[in-house]
């Protein structure tokens, strides 16, 4: 009997999964664990690797839960893309994803990762949804040397919250995403293309983001004051404050005309009921993390409109998979399809993580040893549906940067509230739909 020849099949044919595929799947909830088969295509055997195994850790529930919302439709998605396995060497691997919920607790972060690290073996550690969850489960790859790879968090609290040395770097550890420079640069620009009178009153909370936006060397501070801005900082407050009073009893002595700050939604909401309560109305609400989903914008109702924040990715942005060849906008458009949810932003950032980790599986050239794994990362060159993904040492050696411009809300046609790209100045190629107007 006549034996079947082996196929040769590399990482880019990943990219013929047909987006039929791709949207019909992406959305529906898989287990916890789902191998994909690498065996049969055509009635041709594959020669047939291990399983390579990916674990995948966010803050599922808790009130940082807004950054994941989007993870189940993206995790589907990415199961049937790789559901044919990835070619490593000579060999096709399967692929099984292993995902963890923080539950939003830096704790609990630390010890699902050493869970998966320790139990379940994984050879690439992911993660996503502000420093709570970048840098714990970094700094348990980083002891036990697996290769990691995260986002979602400026990058100067995940490199130096977690002490890292820019002469040196981390050795298993890469994160993509923007910084302080790019994000105050952002603000700037909204709040110096209104009339005010440049007064800021800064709501900076007692956690890694926080205590690295108020920092008096890296953060805004500095910036503002060369700026000809004035700063008005109450100092750090506990998260899941009930009472921003003093505050806003604060702003409103100094003529406070914008307010900035990195909250989480549940704060925000708090601060912002008190304010209409007691009669503070600024010209500019300008803040990070709490004001970039639109769950957060319903909750407020039509006192969300005119409130403004960073962007890092909309359906406009002139990028496409590296997986599947959708561009932002039909990525978006599948999920509003099988989730019946407005876009959110994190979509993009969870699916170039997968990007980026099936590229470097693909040029991995021995996947049973963790340090070649790892120079695969750091010598990663992807262009991905959130831009290109490059460590090639700029800021520091485990950072690529990823553009960001600045968005505010508007009334929606098509859904109730819209977040517009208002400035571009950063990174004139994602285009522009609307003005910033004062609130």
């Amino acid at each position: 009997m006549k034996k079947s020849k082996k196929v040769k099949f590399n990482v880019n044919e990943i990219k013929k999964v047909t987006r039929r595929r791709f949207i019909s799947t992406a959305g529906l909830v898989a287990s916890t664990a789902v191998t994909a088969p690498a065996i049969l295509r055509s009635g041709l055997a594959y020669a047939s690797g291990r399983p390579v195994k990916l674990g995948y850790i966010s803050p599922k529930t808790g009130p940082l839960a807004p950054f994941a919302e989007a993870d189940d439709f993206v995790i589907a998605g990415i199961r049937s893309a790789f559901k044919d396995g990835i070619k490593i060497g000579s060999q096709i691997h399967p692929i099984e994803i292993f995902v963890k919920d923080t539950q939003s607790n830096p704790n609990r972060c630390a010890e699902v990762a050493s869970e998966l690290i320790l139990k379940n073996k994984v050879d690439i550690l992911m993660g996503a949804g502000t420093p709570d969850t970048t840098n714990p489960l970094s700094d348990q790859a980083e002891i036990n040397e697996v290769p990691c790879i995260t986002s979602d968090a400026p990058w100067q609290p995940y490199f130096f919250g977690r002490g890292g040395n820019p002469a040196k770097g981390f050795d298993w550890t890469y994160h993509f995403f923007w910084g302080l420079e790019d994000v105050i640069a952002v603000f700037l620009n909204l709040w110096n293309s209104l009339d005010t009178n440049k007064v800021v009153g800064a709501l900076w909370p007692n956690d890694a983001d926080g205590n690295a936006w108020g920092d008096k060397k890296l953060g805004f501070p500095p910036v503002l004051a060369s700026k000809g801005f004035k700063l008005i900082d109450t100092g750090r407050y506990q998260q899941l404050n009930n009472d921003f009073s003093a505050q806003i009893s604060a702003f409103k002595k100094a003529n406070v005309e914008i307010v900035s700050g990195v909250m989480i939604p549940p704060d925000f909401t708090t601060f912002w009921t008190q304010a209409a309560q007691q009669g503070f109305k600024p010209k500019a609400v300008t803040v990070g993390k709490a004001l970039l989903f639109p769950a957060a914008i319903e909750a407020l109702g039509d006192r969300g409109t005119g409130l403004s924040s960073e962007v890092w990715w909309t359906p406009s942005h002139p990028f496409r998979s590296s997986l599947t060849g959708d561009s932002a906008g039909q990525l978006s458009a599948a999920y509003e399809k099988n989730t019946g949810k407005q876009w959110t932003q994190p979509i993009g950032f969870r699916h170039a993580l997968f990007e980026v980790a099936a590229n470097v599986l693909g040029r991995t050239k021995d996947v049973n040893s963790p340090k070649s794994i790892v120079q695969a990362i750091a010598d990663t060159k992807l262009d991905t549906i959130v831009g290109r993904v490059h460590w090639g040492g700029k800021p520091v050696k485990n950072v690529s940067k990823t553009p960001l411009v600045g968005g505010q809300w508007v009334r929606g046609s098509k859904h109730k509230y819209d977040l517009q790209v208002v400035n571009n100045k950063t990174a004139t190629n994602i285009p522009v739909k609307g003005v910033m107007k004062p609130i």
